[in-house]
């Protein structure tokens, strides 16, 4: 049965219903509550459920927070049982039980000779407040100032970590204070920075840091940090290669720069391996984890080598830092994770996605480029034109696409550069059917827009 849901403010009209409700009392700076405009109630895996009764798949998975989806029934079951257990919910960061098999279990998960050496810190349970750590410690740690970022990278919206973002559009307009913080170029090979066909991106990205950490003139003092994603998200779904990422870690160490491998999103599974950078053998300095790292619960944390715990007492702290049910939570979903090898079903399940998404761009040349990793994947969305990489991205074609999956049943991302990529990250436990699923609600989405004549498809 739906259920009447009420949210009425003195002087409202009281025939407004609970959605037109919300469009007048929540922020302009809301983001998918304005897209996606349902009352979501219900979900169950991939399966989410709206107080309508209209079932959408769920490529969303909370940007990557719901691993397993949505209400897994262990997790549930060990929430519960903690819950009903009279066991403390907040304690700062103070030691319990629930903390300690947390921590045990994190540790277990984590490439050995990483593990070996790692220290833990509790953060406020978001990946910004991560990202910030991190980059405090780096700063303690080598009494340096500069941190070299990507283009294209998103660490967060909090000042230090949105100082380290790509994307101009969250920085417009606020005064922020970007000093200390230097950009280089991201392998992007679909639109190389430095013009070539793709083939070059690599080594001159790589050649192109290699000259910024060296060049005595060039500007750029020795940084404190270098800060990477191994897959950018919010940047467009971009994998770098294990080859250049290898290279990135060859010369900070070179240099003695910590290297800081932002994982909040890439992280437990969802690249196809367990940790994203784990592919191509390399162990960093520091390590940011959120969004899956609390099993659907706010948590996060950074794990860094022992040789940069300098920082004193009390240098990063908040208050919910001590989240016992999303340790309790991240403890069962890392162990189901690792039990059901759910890494290895990513990588599957991805290359199924992969192969039906090329194929779908076989089909409809406005599919620019289909890529990603695992069950981190994206396409960008161009207008059709002569040559490849050429081909300028289309943001209100994607997201036109995007409002047609939603009312096909199907919820995806649009974002990258100029908006202009649709991105699926569905549960790490989606079926094979239920991939073949997406992919034909995803189509019909294509074909409906296109359908359309071309001056109505962004309404």
């Amino acid at each position: 049965m739906t259920r009447e849901i009420a949210l009425i403010r003195p002087g409202q009209d009281p025939s407004m219903t609970p959605l037109e409700s919300m469009n007048r009392v929540e922020s302009r700076a809301r983001t998918y509550a304005a897209t996606f405009e349902a009352v979501f109630e219900h979900g169950d895996g991939l399966k989410i459920r709206d107080s309508s009764g209209r079932e959408f798949l769920d490529c969303l998975s909370c940007a990557g927070a719901l691993p397993l989806g949505h209400n897994n029934p262990e997790v549930r079951e060990a929430v519960l049982r903690f819950v009903s257990s009279g066991h403390v919910q907040q304690v700062l960061d103070l030691t319990t039980p629930a903390k300690i098999a947390f921590v045990e279990q994190l540790f277990a998960a984590l490439p050995e000779k990483f593990a070996a050496r790692a220290k833990i810190q509790f953060c406020s349970p978001s990946g910004s407040d991560a990202v910030e750590a991190a980059m405090k410690l780096a700063r303690y740690a080598t009494k340096r100032r500069p941190i070299i970022a990507f283009h294209g990278a998103y660490h967060g919206m909090t000042g230090g970590a949105l100082a380290a973002m790509g994307n101009l559009v969250a920085k417009s307009g606020i005064g922020l204070d970007t000093c200390g913080i230097h950009f280089a170029p991201y392998p992007y090979r679909y639109r190389c920075p430095f013009g070539t066909d793709g083939t070059q991106t690599d080594e001159l990205s790589a050649s192109y840091l290699r000259t910024l950490l060296h060049d005595p003139d060039g500007g750029v003092p020795k940084p404190a940090a270098v800060i990477v994603e191994v897959v950018q998200g919010e940047g467009g779904c971009i994998p770098a290669s294990d080859h250049w990422l290898r290279s990135v870690r060859e010369m900070t160490r070179e240099l003695e720069i910590p290297l800081i491998v932002d994982e909040v999103q890439s992280g437990f599974g969802r690249t196809g391996t367990m940790f994203a950078f784990e592919r191509a053998g390399i162990t960093p300095d520091i390590v940011v984890l959120s969004k899956a790292l609390g099993g659907g619960y706010p948590l996060a944390v950074v794990v860094y080598d022992q040789s940069l715990d300098l920082w004193p007492r009390g240098m990063h702290v908040g208050t919910f830092r001590g989240n016992q049910i999303a340790m309790v939570a991240g403890k069962v979903t890392t162990e189901i994770i690792l039990r059901d090898r759910l890494a290895l079903q990513a990588a599957e399940r991805g290359a199924q996605l992969r192969a039906g998404l090329r194929q779908i761009a076989s089909l409809y040349p406005v599919f620019g480029d289909v890529r990603g990793r695992g069950l981190m994947l994206g396409a960008e969305i161009v207008k059709p034109g002569v040559g490849n990489s050429q081909k300028p991205a289309d943001g209100d074609l994607a997201k036109s696409i995007q409002l047609a999956a939603f009312r096909n049943g199907l919820l995806i991302e649009a974002g990258g550069r100029n908006g202009a990529v649709i991105r699926l990250i569905p549960p790490l436990t989606i079926t094979r059917g239920e991939v073949s699923e997406v992919l034909e609600r995803l189509q019909s989405a294509v074909v409906a827009v296109l359908s359309r004549p071309r001056d109505h498809v962004a309404n």
